[in-house]
């Protein structure tokens, strides 16, 4: 009686693991980059394309201003931002999309601390998609001296990451047309961020077009092409990195 009884139970043992795991596989399944983004990650255009352990590194042949490290967003992949830094390093800023476990920048919102230690003498800035903006604005609140700037794409801080009183610059964009970022909980995070953020809407943006990886679940569709997004996104960082200089 004993000996069957033991096998029942570690076959459901067995079949809970399964289940766990199937569910697990479908609930963070992540967002693939499309072919835009596979085709930004080949080096080209006067930037290297460089595949870390824990980043991707897009290096410019003349750099210009500050280097970016950038947090993707939740559940998706980081190849799916590399026509953003492609198009950052084509303007002089050495950019690192930083590889999360998972995909979630929630448990991995340090690991901007090793790019830092590997590159001591790099000026940079931190921003990150959604729950990458959150984690990135975390690590700047626990290392203002290190950071030049904050950037947010679609994305805010919560308590843990308020800049409110570091003495730190902050840019903050999202799409008019976003439907995954609450306008009240937007309105209500200002409150962790410097009076002088600068503030600016993509008119008919949406969520998913700051990366590169097509439509998200519970998102709003863009009006405008992600061309048109990328290309207003990758001005406003600029004009933004220039003034830090």
């Amino acid at each position: 009686m004993n000996k069957w009884y033991h096998i029942r139970w570690w076959k459901l043992l067995i079949l809970v693991v399964v289940f766990i795991g199937i569910g697990m596989g479908v609930y963070l399944k992540p967002y693939a980059p499309d072919a835009t983004a596979l085709e930004a990650m080949k080096s080209s255009n006067g930037v290297t394309v460089i595949e870390q352990r824990q980043w991707i590194q897009f290096d410019p042949n003349n750099t210009v201003g500050p280097s970016v490290i950038f947090y993707p967003g939740g559940l998706v992949e980081p190849e799916s931002y590399a026509p953003m830094a492609k198009e950052l390093a084509i303007q002089g800023h050495r950019t690192y999309i930083v590889k999360m476990p998972l995909n979630l920048a929630v448990i991995g919102g340090d690991r901007a601390d090793a790019i830092l230690t590997a590159e001591p003498n790099e000026t940079f800035v931190i921003g990150g998609h959604s729950l990458g903006g959150v984690m990135a604005s975390r690590f700047a609140a626990s290392h203002p001296d290190r950071i030049a700037g904050v950037f947010f794409l679609a994305a805010y801080p919560d308590s843990k990451g308020s800049l409110q009183e570091k003495d730190v610059p902050v840019l903050s964009l999202i799409g008019s047309d976003d439907g995954l970022v609450e306008e009240d909980t937007y309105e209500t995070a200002k409150q962790y961020l410097p009076l002088n953020t600068e503030y600016y809407v993509i008119e008919d943006g949406n969520h998913a077009q700051f990366g590169s990886y097509g439509p998200q679940k519970g998102d709003n569709p863009a009006k405008i092409t992600y061309e048109e997004q990328l290309q207003t996104m990758i001005e406003r960082l600029t004009e933004w990195m220039d003034i830090l200089e």
